[in-house]
């Protein structure tokens, strides 16, 4: 890519989208195009139609997609197959046809099989049954894997596939009902050392309330308070972690340096050239739990709930793909988590 390239970010408002859009500007990328939902419905095929022919973009990169929590992929099921199917279709398609030269496709490691063995690699893609709960979810990013190999065996197209693990960082989802676990775990820990330090005004300002009994009402829902806070599960489950800005650089490193000829060896069958994106290291919940309370400096009790589901025991991403590559992620878990809980109490 040059440095005046038109590049199009779908997606830019997200956690993946706006680290990729700060790492592009950093990196001294220039004309930059991207819009809002609102001024883009990418599930509308003839909107997206027109603006590859207004814009004319020559790189895509596709981090938009209908995303949520275990309870909003088990709910709206119709509406995650559907609405991610349109859109990795709708750009997919449009790239191919405007003859963009090179377009990357963010996936997740939820494609991987429920009990895939671990460290998940790349070939246990379709081996086995996914988790139910975000079945139509993991289903439609395969789809957009096998799009994208199926658009470059047949028309000679440069797309790669990237499948992000779990991701952290600036501009993530704070929501106490429907963040993931580690900007959930860092909000409530937040929140009951504000209690417990009687800051008052900041709890409420936090949780946008104006009165202290209502407050404290909303957060014993969440099993908040000033002596403990509960954590779902026993705390034995590992999970791995990348800091969203590493993961844009990984992203702008493939897109730099790296093609889809890169990403498999040659065979009879060319499959499994999706790229794993992670770090190759995972952490208990319980161990998380208390990393993040030392760094939140809460005195109080974590309680594990083992009334609550632990979900899968072991979710972690073979990393060897990436690294043959040529890209190693920098920010280990401890800086990650200490940067995003001051960009976190900054914004409020």
């Amino acid at each position: 890519m040059q440095k005046n390239s038109k590049i199009y970010i779908a997606g830019h408002r997200g956690l993946v989208g706006s680290a990729i859009v700060k790492n592009l500007r950093e990196k001294g990328y220039t004309n930059l195009i991207y819009k809002t939902h609102n001024e883009l419905d990418l599930c509308n095929q003839q909107a997206v139609a027109e603006f590859f022919e207004a814009e004319k973009p020559e790189y895509v990169i596709l981090a938009a997609a209908k995303v949520g929590g275990i309870v909003a992929n088990n709910t709206y099921r119709a509406d995650f197959i559907y609405e991610n199917l349109q859109i990795q279709n709708n750009i997919i398609h449009q790239s191919y046809l405007h003859k963009v030269t090179k377009l990357l496709f963010l996936g997740s490691t939820c494609i991987y099989p429920k009990n895939a063995p671990q460290p998940m690699r790349e070939d246990c893609l379709l081996t086995d049954i996914l988790e139910y709960t975000n079945e139509p979810y993991a289903i439609a990013k395969v789809a957009g894997i096998k799009m994208c190999e199926s658009y470059n065996l047949q028309y000679g197209t440069n797309y790669i596939s990237v499948m992000p693990t779990n991701l952290y960082g600036p501009n993530d989802n704070f929501d106490l009902e429907k963040s993931h676990v580690l900007p959930a775990m860092i909000r409530k820990i937040h929140l009951a050392k504000l209690l417990s330090d009687n800051n008052t005004k900041a709890l409420l300002d936090d949780l946008n309330m104006d009165n202290l009994e209502t407050a404290l009402g909303y957060l014993k829902g969440f099993g908040v308070s000033a002596e403990c806070v509960e954590i779902w599960g026993s705390g034995k489950p590992m999970r791995e972690f990348l800091w969203s800005e590493d993961m844009a650089d990984a992203c702008v490193f493939l897109m730099e340096s790296r093609d889809f000829k890169d990403t498999f060896s040659v065979t009879h069958e060319i499959r499994n050239t999706h790229i794993n994106i992670g770090t190759g290291v995972d952490i208990s919940i319980y161990d998380l739990a208390y990393l993040i309370r030392d760094i939140v400096g809460f005195n109080g009790e974590l309680y594990f709930n083992t009334d609550k589901p632990d979900g899968t025991m072991k979710k972690l991403s073979d990393v060897s793909k990436l690294h043959a590559l040529g890209w190693k992620h920098k920010v280990e878990l401890k800086e990650g988590i200490r940067t995003m809980y001051e960009w976190y109490k900054e914004g409020k």
